[in-house]
């Protein structure tokens, strides 16, 4: 029974050092810029492996220099609580928890009734998956991208929440904002809205316009994909949707 109390207290002390580090390293991003982000840092490794070279776009600038356009569209696309909830999107989640219960229950159901389903001309059962949908907020993607892996666990999951809390205790929307926008992927080696301005429509951030603010937010779940397929018809018409809906969006 002793070394297992030992054990378990041992593991006790290391989780509150590492929530501790956490703490000193969020509050320290008050004043001072992140130089990357743990997610940046596992796509330079990706790429270096994967093309034997590293191109990389990132240049941080302040909040001021980024338009509100850029910072509305987000917020609109993303989440359009940003500037009141406390981290966490609580209809929102339960939504997405809801949507994501109906989605298993079509794969459920689809899975049951694969073997009787007509093959396609490929031999592949024609059912579509259903999508699955999630409920974060901005500050929780931040709170994922600045300190964790992408791997889905209920102990990642927890993670994220304490982190979420802590970016919103610590720092100010505004400043959780523009690390998000000066962070985020926009594309296979481009992070941030000053490279993704420069990448996408040769201009500087500041100077972004309503649709090629909305483009750029309406990208965000799936930068690579759209990267590849400017000309989607999807994205064309999101970014248009998101366009028309800016003025509703508040800023912190």
């Amino acid at each position: 029974m002793k070394p297992f109390l030992r054990w378990l207290g041992l593991v006790l002390v290391a989780v509150l050092a590492l929530q501790f580090f956490f703490v000193a390293r969020i509050a320290t991003m008050a004043v001072v810029a992140p130089q990357s982000t743990a997610f940046e840092r596992s796509e330079a490794w990706r790429i270096l492996n994967e093309k034997g070279s590293l191109r990389w776009r990132q240049q941080w600038v302040p909040y001021a220099q980024i338009s509100d356009n850029l910072k509305r569209a987000v917020i609109t696309s993303e989440d359009d609580g940003f500037s009141y909830h406390d981290g966490v999107d609580w209809d929102a989640l339960e939504k997405a928890w809801q949507k994501n219960a109906k989605a298993e229950a079509q794969i459920a159901k689809a899975q049951a009734g694969k073997k009787a389903a007509a093959p396609t001309a490929k031999g592949k059962p024609a059912t579509r998956t259903p999508k699955v949908v999630g409920g974060s907020t901005i500050t929780q993607q931040l709170a994922k991208n600045l300190f964790l892996s992408g791997e889905r666990t209920l102990l990642r999951k927890g993670q994220e929440f304490v982190l979420t809390l802590l970016l919103e205790a610590l720092l100010s929307k505004e400043r959780i904002l523009e690390i998000y926008l000066n962070s985020v992927e926009w594309g296979e080696g481009v992070f941030g809205a000053e490279a993704a301005a420069q990448h996408y429509f040769r201009k500087p951030a500041s100077k972004l316009s309503t649709y090629e603010a909305a483009r750029l937010a309406v990208m965000l779940p799936r930068p690579r994909y759209f990267e590849k397929l400017p000309n989607s018809s999807y994205l064309a018409e999101r970014s248009g949707v998101i366009a028309a809906r800016l003025g509703s969006a508040e800023l912190p």
